[in-house]
């Protein structure tokens, strides 16, 4: 099958930009919502208080060695546990109220759902062969692309030019170009753009397919430093773990036996 021609693509993405209430949404600037994961590690959790049990609470105990590290066992008294707090039911009315406005004020949000093998040479582009699988059960869509997908893992959610929030979910891998199964169709120099190679796809997934495309070449420039950056930081990393490997901590591990005691009986089967 012939991929579908480049016009014939925009014409059906300009169709698909109307919302499905019949309102054509305003023009705006494609952009990727929050930052942007570079690799910077997130600042330290807070210690959490330890469980300190004085010993004449400990029954019993038992250590074992495994891996390297020693692992404690140890019996102890019942712990006085705070009652958790009762649940309201979920067809209380007040909170179906409350579930009605949150769906109410959510901004409408289109979940993606992307597959991506990208094809690298060290002298020429890299080019990815997609799959986007659309939601409500229509046929996935394939296409070639002249967009480094590998770029995209770090964006959790853009806004595309057609003014539709969506949220990705991409996984990719990484190949020579020479192993490509296919023949890697010509792009021409400039912004990314791609090429459908699967048939009768839909206004609304082709749409979606451009807003990825959209992000990608205005947000170009932040989407491989913080790509670039995040290699950095795995690479440094993985230095850092071959030279220091970790030690295996020792750890404690407390139980109790539960009071059966007061704990109705088994009702008996009707008949006996």
């Amino acid at each position: 099958m012939k991929p579908l021609p480049l016009l014939l693509l925009s014409a059906l993405v300009s169709i698909s930009s109307v919302r499905a209430q019949d309102q054509a949404p305003a023009a705006t600037t494609a952009h990727v919502i929050g930052e942007i994961p570079d690799g910077t590690p997130p600042p330290p959790e807070p210690l959490k208080p330890g469980l300190f049990i004085p010993k004449r609470d400990i029954i019993s105990t038992e250590t074992h060695i495994q891996d390297g590290r020693k692992i404690t066992v140890r019996e102890i008294k019942p712990l006085d546990l705070p009652t958790p707090p009762a649940t309201p039911p979920v067809s209380d009315p007040a909170i179906q109220a409350h579930l009605a406005v949150m769906r109410e004020n959510a901004p409408r949000r289109v979940m993606l759902s992307v597959g991506a093998t990208v094809y690298r040479a060290e002298n020429a582009p890299s080019r990815t062969f997609g799959t986007y699988r659309p939601n409500g059960g229509e046929a996935p869509v394939t296409f070639w692309s002249s967009a480094d997908f590998s770029l995209l893992p770090g964006i959790p959610a853009y806004v595309g030019a057609d003014g539709i929030a969506r949220s990705l979910m991409l996984g990719w891998s990484a190949r020579p170009i020479e192993s490509s199964p296919q023949q890697i169709p010509e792009f021409p120099a400039g912004p990314a753009t791609f090429i459908v190679t699967s048939e009768n796809p839909s206004p609304e997934a082709l749409a979606s397919i451009q807003s990825l495309h959209d992000v990608y070449n205005n947000e170009y420039a932040r989407l491989k430093t913080a790509y670039e950056s995040r290699e950095q930081a795995r690479l440094q990393q993985a230095a850092e773990l071959k030279a220091h490997p970790p030690k295996p901590k020792d750890i404690t591990l407390n139980f109790w036996r539960a009071d059966t005691t007061n704990t109705p009986a088994t009702t008996e089967r009707a008949g006996q």
